[in-house]
């Protein structure tokens, strides 16, 4: 079966790890994005992920509880680790080979970011879990997101969400919303639409890496993406 992606970065949130939960990891949902992604290794489809650490503490929340913000950054690129490693285990399980590479060097239990051995797992049909954010604070996983796609060479950024793609407006708040099938990084900027970050919305213009904003709850939509049907909302130049 064809595909019309070779080489995709997925974008998935801590959050999006939660499930029904209020905080933290629900196993069944580790279950559903292992089987998902174990799919598109099926196809061919050469698969890097990078996740967020929200389920477990978000680095901009931090000032509220007297953290400084670096401090409360690199927190929450250890949180990414967790769940890098969360996934790694759970795609180990269903038969899927992977490997964890962090920005920060903790040898112990991921690989340090060198660029040409990821692209060589991924050549091999390992799945690389891309943690630690950029290694740099200051920086979202959007932003590692965008720049570990831009140095791999994929060829889109899935960017999985609660919602079925960029709207008008906050479709959860205004009814009258407008759903884009597909638009220009121009108007996303000239709209002010939330995106990404506008680092690494920038990053993914400027390389013309194009994103597609779906929703990650459905599980066909990841492998109905790949195989080249119309999902959610396509950005690009």
């Amino acid at each position: 079966m064809s595909v019309k992606y070779k080489r995709i970065l997925l974008k998935l949130s801590g959050e999006s790890l939660m499930g029904d939960k209020q905080y933290g990891i629900d196993p069944s949902m580790l279950v559903n994005y292992a089987a998902q992604i174990k799919q598109l290794i099926g196809l061919g489809t050469e698969v890097a992920v990078v996740i967020g650490g929200g389920n477990i503490f978000r680095g901009l929340q931090a000032a509220d509880s007297g953290i400084e913000r670096v401090q409360g950054d690199y927190m929450g690129m250890l949180a990414t680790v967790i769940n890098g490693m969360a996934l790694q285990s759970a795609l180990e399980e269903a038969g899927v080979f992977t490997r964890l590479v962090s920005a920060i060097q903790m040898q112990q239990i991921a690989e340090p970011y060198i660029r040409r051995r990821a692209i060589r797992h991924l050549e091999k049909g390992r799945v690389v879990i891309f943690s630690a954010g950029t290694g740099s604070p200051y920086f979202t996983t959007d932003s590692a997101a965008a720049l570990r796609a831009s140095e791999i060479d994929a060829d889109v950024i899935l960017k999985g969400t609660r919602v079925d793609g960029i709207y008008s407006a906050d479709p959860e708040k205004n009814p009258d919303a407008v759903k884009y099938d597909r638009i220009s990084f121009a108007k996303v900027i000239s709209q002010g639409l939330g995106v990404m970050d506008m680092t690494a919305f920038t990053i993914c213009k400027e390389n013309n890496i194009p994103i597609i904003v779906f929703n990650v709850n459905n599980r066909k939509n990841l492998l109905r993406i790949v195989q080249g049907e119309t999902i959610g909302t396509l950005v690009e130049a």
